[in-house]
């Protein structure tokens, strides 16, 4: 055993009983099967089609295929021994333009899934929404009016009505922060749209959205479940020697990033200084009364994605500007309010997003969010690595295998960042790993490879990395494991 390295590469650490470990995935990103069965189109449908907006031209079509090999992929699951799968339920695949009654195909599939996890002993975590929004709420407006929060309500309890008996965990929306400040400040993601006044009207809808919800399916579920939202903080740093300069550039981002959810959903207030700083853009006008309370709902459990940290300055509007904040560049603005604040590179090693790894900053986040809100559980629903990956033929007789110990040492310190949260007095729920297969990495399409499963895109194939395999012994265990004991030779699956 090894413990309190300065590098965060403890073994043996061990997790309590409760702490729930799994992976996680979304509905475009691996489903496939985008016409089938009455299933209607997505923004992520469109915009995948539109030339120019995804790397090579990929799109969420066939993907991994899941929705005719999700049995196979539950098997996989098993196999791994999860104890949790928080999976994505696509909305166009329920209401095909976002309202209406339920396409009982839809529903099935649903259902077939959760019962089969259920049947694996896998504890089903469902999240509502994960991008995927259906274009014909896109073509209203989308997010930037309220009528798509009312329709996502209603989209709720349909589903809550079908699934309300077997769902643990349910789960409103995985990253505002992406759905407004990509989809509609920046133009990286779906919708596409670069405007900063739209983003700011997106990011309220959402956060409505979610507490419209969280309302409508406390009113039709049987069971006892959990109720979540997922948030993907940015945890801030100011560059060295800033001073009062950087510490405002962190306030600004901070209200932009984080406070701007957590305020609402947490606080019951957007806080005043995000005003201020976005007053030039918009008179938030669009907040009506009522609409704080409504999103102000008691959640069970805070869902956090953690992938890296963020380096910031005040820019002096000469210079030329520093833009490395780890997101697709396609001319619009992820920050609006902040334009006069710079994203500087920072010191590697790097994954294949070009992301930094550090996993100091997941310890930061969760033991700041846990002195803010206290008495509130948190779950770590992302954390994971894109790398290189390169198959290997030395398995058994020949066969193909993955050796990533990128990802493998990725997964221990980031593992080890989370028992010491524990260690802290976080109240920290679980682990859910990004991702289980590799899959559509949104605007990279098929180009960065985050799974611990390898896809072949032509075959389908699927192979355990030695990354699942790891995570396949910590979960037996209830132990860190050092990199070297993952203990199994590896083979190819179906």
């Amino acid at each position: 055993m090894t413990t309190g390295r300065d590098d965060f590469r403890d073994t043996g650490l061990k997790f309590p009983p409760g702490f729930v470990i799994g992976s996680a995935t979304a509905a475009y990103q691996i489903e496939g099967a985008v016409d089938e069965d009455g299933r209607g189109p997505s923004i992520w449908d469109t915009f995948s089609h539109t030339p120019g907006r995804v790397w090579n031209g990929d799109t969420g079509d066939v993907a991994d295929d899941h929705y005719h090999r999700w049995e196979a992929d539950l098997d996989l699951m098993q196999e791994l021994g999860l104890e949790s799968y928080r999976f994505s339920i696509a909305w166009p695949r329920i209401q095909p333009t976002g309202r209406g009654p339920a396409l009982p195909e839809g529903i099935a599939f649903y259902s077939r899934l959760v019962d089969g996890l259920i049947a694996r002993g896998i504890t089903p975590i469902a999240t509502l929404y994960h991008w995927d929004l259906p274009q014909a709420l896109e073509d209203e407006g989308g997010w930037t009016v309220r009528s798509t929060a009312l329709a996502f309500a209603e989209y709720a309890r349909v589903v809550g009505e079908a699934l309300g008996d077997r769902i643990a965990v349910w789960t409103t929306l995985n990253e505002p922060w992406c759905s407004a400040y990509l989809g509609y400040g920046s133009g990286a993601h779906a919708p596409g749209i670069a405007s900063p006044e739209a983003a700011l009207r997106a990011v309220h809808h959402l956060n409505l959205a979610h507490g419209l919800a969280i309302a409508a399916l406390r009113e039709v579920v049987t069971n006892d479940p959990q109720y979540s939202i997922t948030l993907n903080l940015h945890v801030l740093r100011a560059e060295a020697g800033s001073g009062e300069s950087g510490a405002d550039a962190v306030r600004r981002i901070d209200a932009i990033a984080n406070r701007a959810f957590t305020g609402p959903l947490l606080h019951g207030a957007y806080p005043a200084d995000l005003f201020e700083d976005t007053a030039s853009i918009t008179d938030w006008s669009f907040v009506l009364e009522g609409d704080l309370a409504a999103i102000n709902q008691p959640i069970d459990v805070l869902g956090v994605n953690y992938y890296a940290t963020t380096l910031v300055r005040h820019w002096d509007g000469v210079s030329p500007r520093s833009m490395a904040d780890g997101h697709k560049d396609v001319g619009g603005s992820p920050w609006p309010g902040a334009d006069d604040v710079e994203f500087l590179p920072q010191e590697g090693p790097y994954t294949a997003m070009g992301w930094n790894i550090d996993p100091s900053g997941l310890l930061e986040l969760l033991l700041a969010l846990h002195e803010e809100f206290p008495s509130q559980p948190l779950m770590i629903t992302e954390n994971g690595a894109a790398f290189e990956d390169v198959v290997s033929f030395d398995g058994i007789d020949g066969a193909p295998r993955v050796h990533d110990p990128l990802r493998v040492d990725y997964l221990q310190r980031h593992f080890t960042a989370a028992h010491r949260a524990l260690a802290q007095g976080v109240d920290l729920r679980g682990y859910q790993v990004w991702s289980l297969l590799d899959n559509f990495e949104w605007g990279y399409g098929y180009s960065k490879r985050f799974g611990i499963i390898r896809v072949d895109y032509d075959t389908q194939e699927r192979i355990l990395k030695d990354s699942a395999l790891w995570l396949r012994r910590l979960i037996a265990e209830r132990a860190i494991p050092s990199p070297e004991e993952q203990g199994d030779e590896g083979r190819p699956l179906a």
